[in-house]
C-alpha cells in the first residue's frame, strides 16, 4: 500500500506556517499577560506600588529575561510538533488545546502553590496532555510546564521561604509528573484514574521527604499531607476539566469513546429503536474491528466506536436496507435501479452529517463517509444492465468516496463486507468463511480501495486471519436439540429404573 511521506522542508516553508506562527505568538502573548497579572497580584493590585515594583532594576531585568524565555519555550514547542507530529499543528484547535492546557495547569499550580508549594497539582498538565494528545507529547509538555513553573518561582519567590524549595519543586514536579504518565497510561475508567490519585501521591511524598530531610528541615506530617493533596488535586482537576476540553475541542479520548458507545447514548438508542437490524450488524462489525485493531496496533476503542456508527446514516431511511426489512416487502422493487443506488449510497454522507450534527468526534464521522470508499453497488448495476443494451458507467452505480484514509477506516470497510457476506452463506464451515473473507479483501484491493491509507500487506493478512477466526466463532454450527414433551423426562427415568 502507498505510504505518504512528508516532504523534508524547512520550518518556515511548511504548510500554513504563517497562520501557525500567529497562533503561537498569540499564546506566547497570553502567557506574558498572565505573568503580568501574577506580578500585579503580588503588588496587591496597588498600581503605584506595582509600577514601582516593575521599575526595580533587578525585577525589570528578570521580567525581560522571562519574556525572552517564554518566546524560546514557544519556539521549542513549535519545533517539537514540527518534527514529531507536523499534521497535529496544522489544525488551529490543536494549537489552542496544547497552550490552554499549559496555561490552565500553570495557573492552578501558582494558585495552590501560594499556600503550600508541595501541594501543587504537579501532574495536571501531564495527565491532560496524555489523555488529550499522546504519551510522548505529555512527557515533553511536562518538561515545559516544570521549567515554566521554576522560572515563575525564581522570579516571584512564591511561597519559597528557603531557596532549596525552588529546586525541590522543580525536581518533584518533573519526576512525579512523568511517573504519573506511565501509571495512568492505558486506564480507560474515570474511577480508576481517580483512585490513581493516591498512587501518584506516593512518589510525591517520597520526593518531599527525601529532599526536605537532606536539608534538615523535618516536618513529615505536613509533607505527607502536601503529597496527598497534590496527587488528589491533580486527578480531581483533571477529571473536572477533561470533559470540558473533550467537548470544546471535540477530542477523542478513551473515556469519551466508552461513553459514546453506551447503548443509552442518543444516536445508538435511536438506532436500536428505528433500525434494529443495522444495530445488530454493527455490533458484530464492532467485535471484528476491535479484534483487528488490537492485532495490528491501532486503537481498539476507536475502532469499536467507528463500527457502532459506520452505518448510522441508515437512520434516515432504514426501511430501504435489507437488514431492517420485515414481512418480505422490499421498497426497491418499486424504484428504478438509479434511484435505489442514490438511496443506498447516500447513507455514507448522511452518516457523516449526522455524526457531526451530534458533535461526535471527526474521526468517527470520517470513517462513516469512507467505509464504502468508491466501491460499486453491484446489485443495482446488474439490475440496470438488464433494462438496456447500452454500456452503463460503473461510476454512476458506485459510492462517491473518499477511499479509506486511515487503517481503522480500512478495517471497518473489510469487516463490514465480510460480516454481510458470511451471514448469507448456507454453509459456514471454517474453509467457507475463509474463502468469503478472502473474496471480500481481494475485491477491495482490485478496486484500489487501500491506496490512500497506510495499510500494509502484513496488516491485511493479519486482518484476514483475525476476521476469519472471529466470524467462524460467531457463526459456528450448533447442536440440533431433540424435542422434549412435558412428562417425557419422568417417563424415561422410570423406564431406566426398571
Amino acid at each position: 500500500m502507498n505510504v505518504n511521506k512528508s516532504k523534508k522542508v524547512l520550518p518556515w516553508e511548511a504548510k500554513d506556517f504563517g497562520r501557525t506562527i500567529r497562533w503561537f505568538a498569540l499564546h506566547t502573548l497570553l502567557l506574558i499577560i498572565g505573568l503580568g497579572v501574577i506580578l500585579l497580584a503580588n503588588a496587591n493590585f496597588d498600581f503605584s506600588i506595582a509600577w514601582e515594583f516593575i521599575q526595580t532594576q533587578s525585577k525589570l531585568g528578570n521580567f525581560v529575561y522571562l519574556v525572552i524565555a517564554l518566546c524560546l519555550v514557544s519556539t521549542a514547542i513549535y519545533l517539537y510538533f514540527y518534527n514529531e507530529n507536523r499534521d497535529f499543528i496544522l489544525k488551529t484547535k490543536n494549537i489552542n488545546l496544547v497552550f490552554i492546557v499549559l496555561e490552565v495547569s500553570i495557573f492552578a499550580m501558582y494558585l495552590i502553590g501560594k499556600y503550600n508549594v508541595y501541594a501543587r497539582p504537579f501532574a495536571l498538565c501531564s495527565l491532560l496532555i496524555l489523555l488529550l494528545v499522546d504519551k510522548r507529547t505529555a512527557v515533553f509538555m511536562t518538561a515545559i510546564s516544570s521549567f515554566l513553573m521554576f522560572m515563575i518561582d525564581a522570579f516571584l519567590s512564591v511561597g519559597m521561604t528557603h531557596s532549596h524549595m525552588l529546586y525541590s519543586a522543580l525536581i518533584i514536579g518533573f519526576t512525579t509528573s512523568v511517573l504519573a504518565i506511565y501509571l495512568v497510561d492505558g486506564i480507560s475508567s474515570r474511577l480508576r484514574v481517580f483512585i490513581m490519585g493516591f498512587v501518584i501521591a506516593v512518589p510525591i511524598i517520597i520526593c518531599n521527604i527525601c529532599l526536605e530531610f537532606a536539608t534538615f528541615l523535618k516536618a513529615p506530617l505536613l509533607l505527607i499531607i502536601g503529597g496527598f493533596t497534590s496527587g488528589m488535586a491533580s486527578v480531581v482537576l483533571m477529571s473536572a476539566t477533561l470533559p470540558v476540553f473533550e467537548k470544546l475541542f471535540n477530542v477523542v479520548t478513551d473515556y469519551r469513546l466508552s461513553e459514546i458507545t453506551d447503548h443509552k447514548s442518543k444516536l445508538i438508542s435511536k438506532l436500536i429503536k428505528d433500525a434494529n437490524g443495522t444495530f445488530n450488524h454493527s455490533l458484530i462489525v464492532s467485535t471484528l474491528a476491535e479484534s483487528c485493531a488490537t492485532a495490528i496496533g491501532e486503537n481498539p476503542l476507536l475502532a469499536r466506536a467507528c463500527a457502532y456508527y459506520h452505518d448510522i446514516g441508515k437512520l434516515k431511511q432504514p426501511e430501504f436496507f435489507t437488514e431492517n426489512q420485515k414481512g418480505g416487502y422490499n421498497p426497491h422493487n418499486e424504484l428504478t435501479p438509479e434511484l435505489s443506488t442514490d438511496i443506498i449510497r447516500s447513507h455514507a454522507k448522511d452518516g457523516y452529517d449526522l455524526i457531526l450534527k451530534y458533535r461526535l468526534p471527526q474521526e468517527i464521522a470520517d470513517v462513516a463517509r469512507e467505509h464504502h470508499g468508491t466501491l460499486p453497488i453491484r446489485y443495482f448495476y446488474v439490475k440496470a444492465s438488464k433494462f438496456t443494451e447500452q454500456n452503463l458507467s460503473l461510476d454512476n452505480f458506485s459510492y462517491q468516496g473518499p477511499k479509506p484514509q486511515s487503517k481503522i477506516a480500512a478495517i471497518i470497510m473489510i469487516a463490514d463486507g465480510c460480516e454481510a457476506k458470511v451471514r448469507t452463506l448456507p454453509d459456514r464451515a471454517h474453509s467457507k468463511v475463509d474463502n468469503a473473507v478472502r473474496e471480500i479483501i481481494e475485491e477491495r484491493m482490485d478496486f484500489d480501495q487501500f491506496s490512500e491509507c497506510e495499510l500494509t500487506m502484513k496488516d491485511i493478512d493479519i486482518i484476514r486471519r483475525t476476521i476469519t477466526e472471529s466470524l467462524a466463532d460467531v457463526y459456528h454450527d450448533r447442536v440440533e436439540y431433540p424435542k422434549l414433551k412435558v412428562g417425557m423426562g419422568k417417563y424415561n427415568k422410570e423406564n431406566d429404573n426398571k
